[in-house]
């Protein structure tokens, strides 16, 4: 099997490619060590003029996700991790957490345009794009690939549900991108309001699991979905070719696959964090473990590219979990039964309903209290869509019935 490719890059010899990123290693260490105080920093005392080897590279530090919010605090806005004041970056975003991310002047900066020409966009297609462009980077990420491939761009945006599909029967687009489960939303309004969107016959998804129902549903309405994985930091890291044999990584990335909390590569086919190496020269991320748990597959894909293939989205490394396409951390949801002090603990059940990511707060009540009403569960509901931004239900239940493993939120998903 094979399909029409992007460029030559992505039929390389593995050895070809994998010479060809470790050799601007060097260069790209020296640009840092001269113009980036984050990176002074956190390579202080490492000779990093040797680094070109992935085993020269397994030994320099990891830079976590995780800790960008306190770097960040402490040397606004980027971290120090730039190369260039944040005046001549192309733009600039805030993301939850929070966390501020740095668009440089290349113009396919977040490396979407191969995924998106995988999933079968070409010249003079449009696309509806329903990733946030609000603050965030999705709307933007993708767009800019899909202008690199000569797609026309619908800039819509999440929510307006209605006005989405009004959008959609008129436009025509011939594609959809955006989270998985919001096409889902838009088609069933289109239904309900007798609106033809049958043009739409191509979608590329990302900022949640793409869960069984939901490819069913496409399936049966004869919508091909691809999927790709990558981060608000980062862009594109892997994407979904028509072999639908796990996910190709980007040429434009280096990936490892390590041991969870430790920047140790695992052996290939052994689960482990996501370690990815961007080379941008305005915002470089060196061995940024995105949290994200993935596995590397043997071999090269049918479809005829050579590049690394990994399994896709397998889960997070710490218990923070993507809902709707947003991040809930741990925090958030101890910040709820801080607001809440008069309840015991508190645990965050993701589950999907019909392909929609579906949240359940399980909330103990104290051992002494009178059985509670509807008034502490509304209030509550409202706390945690305040925090998170996410809405979600609210379950009471006795004290001592949540389990004591020290989890607050469970990713209970069917992941197929």
């Amino acid at each position: 099997m094979s399909d029409p490719l992007f460029d030559d890059l992505e039929q390389r010899d593995p050895e070809q490619r994998e010479r060809a990123l470790l050799s601007t290693l060097p260069d790209l260490l020296r640009l840092v060590a001269g113009q980036s105080p984050g990176y002074a920093r956190l390579y202080d005392g490492i000779d990093t003029t040797a680094v070109t080897s992935r085993a020269d590279l397994a030994r320099l530090p990891v830079l976590r996700k995780s800790a960008l919010p306190s770097l960040q605090a402490d040397d606004p806005p980027l971290g120090g991790l730039a190369t260039k004041p944040p005046g001549r970056m192309a733009r600039l975003f805030a993301s939850p957490g929070p966390i501020f991310e740095a668009e440089g002047d290349d113009p396919d900066h977040w490396h979407s345009a191969r995924a998106l020409f995988a999933t079968g966009f070409r010249p003079g297609d449009v696309i509806q794009n329903c990733f946030a462009y609000h603050f965030t980077p999705a709307g933007v990420m993708f767009e800019t690939g899909a202008r690199r491939i000569g797609c026309a761009v619908v800039p819509a945006g999440v929510g307006n549900t209605e006005l989405q599909a009004r959008v959609m029967a008129t436009l025509r687009p011939r594609g959809y991108v955006g989270t998985p489960d919001f096409l889902k939303v838009i088609l069933e309004k289109a239904d309900e309001l007798g609106l033809d969107c049958r043009t739409t016959r191509l979608a590329h998804v990302s900022g949640g699991p793409y869960l069984p129902p939901l490819r069913a549903f496409y399936e049966a309405r004869g919508i091909a979905v691809f999927q790709s994985y990558g981060i608000a930091d980062l862009g594109v890291i892997a994407y979904e070719t028509p072999a639908r044999e796990g996910l190709v990584v980007e040429e434009a990335v280096l990936v490892e696959i390590v041991r969870p909390g430790t920047g140790d590569p695992v052996a290939d086919g052994e689960v482990g964090e996501v370690l990815v190496t961007t080379f941008s020269p305005d915002y470089p991320l060196i061995r940024f473990a995105t949290g994200d748990l993935s596995a590397a597959l043997p071999g090269t894909s049918p479809c005829g590219r050579t590049n690394m293939r990994i399994k896709g989205w397998m889960g997070r490394a710490d218990q923070t979990t993507k809902v709707r396409g947003m991040f809930v951390h741990p925090g958030q949801i101890a910040e709820v039964a801080r607001r809440h002090p008069d309840i015991g603990r508190v645990r965050l059940v993701v589950t999907s309903r019909d392909g929609l990511d579906d949240m359940l707060l399980r909330v103990e009540l104290r051992a002494d209290d009178p059985p509670a009403g509807t008034a502490l569960a509304g209030a509550l509901e409202e706390t945690l869509q305040s925090v998170t931004k996410l809405r979600g239900r609210v379950d009471l239940v006795p004290a001592g019935s949540l389990p004591n493993d020290g989890k607050v939120i469970e990713d209970a998903r069917d992941y197929g």
